[in-house]
């Protein structure tokens, strides 16, 4: 049985989560504050944790900075574009804005489990998009559980593709970011690197990961997108 930790302070919100995800086959635990959530997790690790930001004692922020190995879901009212880049790049794999659908935060879940279970030992290090993921202490790469060889320069644009999930990165963005490992990246040769870099993903993990944006750049794409 998979265990979720439910981090909120919202009494509410806690109960409805902890009987929809009972009713799922869940194990639940419970924390209603920052100071608790953190005595918890040290007892115990859960499978994966729903955090809402804004709780007494030490906020969500905080609390975030200090999981690792885990999986976070972040459960929040915040709905601007900066605050959710701020804790996806802090080490969040999700942002739900509250008011939320309860169907698709269990689809949520559900596909974040299946991630973690696929990378494995990786998950702690890992940055993670769907069923991708990217090991930032080995270089290492899985799509689908299957491992992918990429070149230096793949591996740099991957990452700050990922660094960013939900937003187009621009071409003058990723070159100047990748400068210092691949300074021989041009604008031009870029778009080879990411044709080759889509064409090995794709063939470990079935779909397409990485889409272009005309006329700005490339962004990373969701298995939902593409089922539409």
């Amino acid at each position: 049985m998979k265990t979720i930790a439910i981090i909120d302070d919202d009494i509410y919100i806690g109960d409805m989560l902890t009987e929809v995800l009972q009713r799922e086959g869940y194990g639940v635990l419970r924390a209603y504050s920052g100071t608790e959530a953190l005595l918890l997790l040290g007892q115990k690790k859960p499978d994966l944790v729903l955090l809402d930001l804004m709780l007494p004692g030490l906020s969500g922020e905080e609390v975030l900075s200090r999981i690792k190995g885990v999986p976070v879901i972040v459960l929040s009212a915040r709905a601007g574009v900066s605050d959710k880049v701020d804790l996806l790049m802090g080490g969040a794999v999700d942002y739900v804005t509250k008011p939320f659908e309860i169907k698709e935060l269990l689809a949520r879940i559900s596909a974040h489990l299946r991630t973690a279970a696929a990378c494995g030992a990786e998950y702690a290090g890992a940055l993670v998009f769907d069923d991708l993921c990217l090991d930032t202490s080995g270089r290492s790469v899985t799509a689908g559980g299957r491992d992918v060889k990429l070149t230096r320069t793949e591996y740099a644009i991957l990452k700050i593709l990922m660094q960013n999930p939900r937003q187009a990165v621009a071409k003058s963005v990723i070159l100047d970011r990748i400068s210092g490992d691949t300074p021989d990246c041009t604008e031009t040769s870029l778009k080879m690197h990411v044709s080759n870099l889509r064409r090995k993903l794709r063939e470990a993990g079935g779909r397409d990961y990485i889409e272009a944006v005309w006329g700005i750049g490339f962004k990373m794409q969701e298995a939902a997108k593409q089922s539409e």
